[in-house]
């Protein structure tokens, strides 16, 4: 039976910008990829602009002798994910701008 995704969705300020961001998927095992961690998207507050996927690493921990990471639960937190939202302009994403949404992939975890 699947789990049900939680809803978690804050509104911040960043640089005289309102944004939201949301989480858009739990960590998964997809047949092309392998596993994939948790995605959160960033959107800006009013109107439709260029949005920002964060993708963050999958967590996997070791039981007996496979590899077990389907029932991690990442923690969230709205600190770090501001922080990686920064970054994330500063490599280049401007939520003023238009076309396709910004890929970022981070390399810690938002906990």
């Amino acid at each position: 039976m699947p789990r049900t995704k939680r809803s978690i969705e804050q509104a911040v300020t960043i640089d005289g910008v309102q944004l939201i961001w949301k989480l858009h998927r739990e960590q998964q095992f997809t047949t092309d990829d392998g596993w994939k961690g948790v995605a959160i998207h960033v959107r800006i507050a009013e109107g439709t602009r260029r949005e920002l996927h964060l993708e963050y690493p999958a967590v996997k921990t070791q039981k007996l002798d496979y590899t077990r990471a389907d029932r991690v639960v990442v923690n969230i937190r709205a600190a770090k994910v501001e922080a990686h939202i920064r970054q994330a302009m500063e490599e280049g994403w401007d939520p003023a701008s238009r076309g396709k949404p910004y890929c970022f992939e981070v390399e810690e975890l938002p906990n």
